[in-house]
């Protein structure tokens, strides 16, 4: 499985569960169903949990928070600042996931659960407009969604279960990767393959100060930095997404993940939430060749726009306004690591190499990666990774190397998980970014892998008219590269072959005819 994995042994039901709504629901639509429900069970939970800590410091006679008055215990119990004082959300009794159950074969059964959703986001301003009310207006038969709730009731989730919070939130991970894969290409709105996002975090090395995902999606990049990160209050999230759907799952996902992210609606190239403010780090998977996406609405003194208006922006596409939003974004001593699609390496079109070739000349490129195919089952692009730095002069701990760029060519580490899709190791993702560690330590012993990776100087890369496909330094075959997708490909070729078929069959006639008539 390429997809997060829940590590619970009863996925498959988890998800045949989810697939029982085939008939009467989009797999668009499933995510928006049963993740509201896990978090719905999560909150819960961290209510219960809360509540049973209280009781027993409460009868404990050894406990300073003892009283035998059961009047006093009773209004402890009931207030409020007992739970957002440990960030557990206060549930009304009508939210709470025991009067779900009791009510799951109700015919109001999705009654209940909008009112569930709207009673905790009265008594939780945290929590305001993250709760869907969708399901009264849902085709989904009663049936299906008690089916659900049975599910998350099971003992592995409730209070007694020591690990029941870890495992929901593994869950409601396992469930977003692989509603992404169900969606097909529409998935990748939402979700970025997590041997991607375990590679960018690695290279990264996010360990404390200020992270922005402008293209958050579901909030995995913040999950895994915090994983990543040894002081888990180090780092402090702020994300963009530009869907208000997508905007509530990120939300759901990183509060059931204990991070505490500030994550705004909006389409971060034409509506900044953070127009004044620079990170330590930004890492992003920013939609691919983007057309059409409003450069007209670009003012011509953008402070983003690192050349002339003309050259840098163009509406055939965005990828190279959204590295001018990174590297706007970046504090001094800050790093950038993002995904893009191979094109970006080598385009030559008016709005997108002029700014490659400020970016190289100006020494803000620090690393390009060149990932193998199929890394995303949501689309067929092949893609890479670009690092943009401000700490090439030497700064913040680290080596100068101005003029120089690290060139890692990964197209052939990977293995298949599936006919469809590949996914890096743990070893090939330690390997990638160890390379990438030493290239900037000043301490570090670099040398070059023929094939693999290698430091060219900015001389070198001008030579190559500002290319920046890796296979040119590292001495591996350069492939064309055209951001088409194997599958478009394919059917493009199948339509050509049919036209040909069709051609030889219309002469092979035309012969015969002729060749009868000179017999006749």
């Amino acid at each position: 499985m390429a997809s997060a994995k829940a590590d619970i042994n009863f996925e498959k039901e988890l998800f045949e569960a989810a697939n029982r709504m085939r008939a009467t629901v989009a797999p668009a639509d499933y995510k928006h169903i049963v993740l509201p429900l896990i978090f719905l069970r999560y909150l819960s939970l961290r209510y219960d949990k809360r509540r049973k800590e209280l009781e027993v410091q409460l009868s404990d006679p050894n406990s300073p928070m003892y009283f035998s008055d059961e009047e006093i215990v009773r209004e402890i119990l009931e207030d409020r600042d007992q739970y957002i004082a440990e960030r557990v959300y206060v549930l009304p009794e009508e939210a709470h996931w025991s009067y779900i159950v009791k009510n799951a074969k109700q015919p109001n059964i999705k009654e209940i659960l909008d009112n569930a959703m709207k009673l905790i986001e009265a008594e939780n301003d945290d929590l305001v407009g993250v709760l869907p009310r969708i399901y009264r207006s849902t085709n989904l038969p009663i049936e299906n969604l008690a089916s659900l709730i049975e599910i998350f009731s099971r003992d592995t989730f409730s209070s007694s279960s020591d690990d029941a919070v870890d495992v929901l939130g593994r869950v409601f991970e396992y469930f977003i990767g692989n509603f992404a894969s169900s969606e097909g290409s529409r998935g990748g709105q939402f979700f970025t393959p997590s041997s991607i996002v375990e590679l960018l975090v690695a290279m990264l090395e996010p360990e404390s100060g200020t992270f922005l995902d402008p293209a958050c999606g579901s909030g995995g990049m913040f999950v895994q930095s915090q994983r990543y990160s040894k002081n888990k209050y180090a780092l402090s999230f702020y994300g963009q997404e530009s869907v208000d759907l997508t905007v509530r799952l990120g939300k759901m996902n990183v509060l059931m993940h204990g991070i505490n992210a500030d994550i705004r609606l909006g389409d971060s190239l034409l509506n900044d939430q953070y127009k004044d403010q620079q990170f330590d780090f930004v890492i992003a998977n920013p939609p691919f060749n983007q057309k059409l996406w409003g450069a007209e609405k670009i003012q011509k003194n953008d402070p983003r726009l690192i050349t002339d208006y003309d050259k840098a922006v163009t509406d055939g596409n965005a990828n190279y306004m959204w590295m001018q939003h990174f590297l706007y974004h970046l504090k001094d001593g800050g790093t950038a690591g993002f995904v893009m699609a191979n094109g970006a390496m080598t385009t030559n079109n008016s709005g997108e190499k002029d700014v490659r070739q400020k970016l190289v000349d100006e020494g803000y490129i620090d690393c390009v990666v060149q990932l193998p195919e199929k890394l995303f089952f949501t689309t067929g692009i092949p893609c890479c990774l670009f690092f943009l730095s401000k700490n090439r002069d030497g700064e913040k701990g680290y080596r100068a190397r101005k003029n120089e760029m690290l060139f890692i060519d990964a197209r052939k580490k990977g293995v298949m998980v599936s006919r469809k899709q590949r996914v890096l190791t743990q070893e090939d993702i330690a390997e990638i970014a160890a390379a990438y560690h030493t290239f900037r330590s000043v301490n570090g012993k670099f040398e070059s892998v023929e094939g693999f990776f290698k430091v060219a100087t900015i001389e070198e890369i001008q030579g190559n008219d500002y290319k920046l496909t890796p296979g040119i330094y590292v001495g591996t075959e350069e492939t064309e590269i055209d951001d088409v997708p194997f599958e478009e490909k394919m059917t493009e070729l199948m339509c050509r072959l049919q036209e040909q078929f069709i051609e030889s069959n219309r002469l092979q006639e035309r012969i015969t005819r002729n060749l009868e008539a000179l017999i006749s």
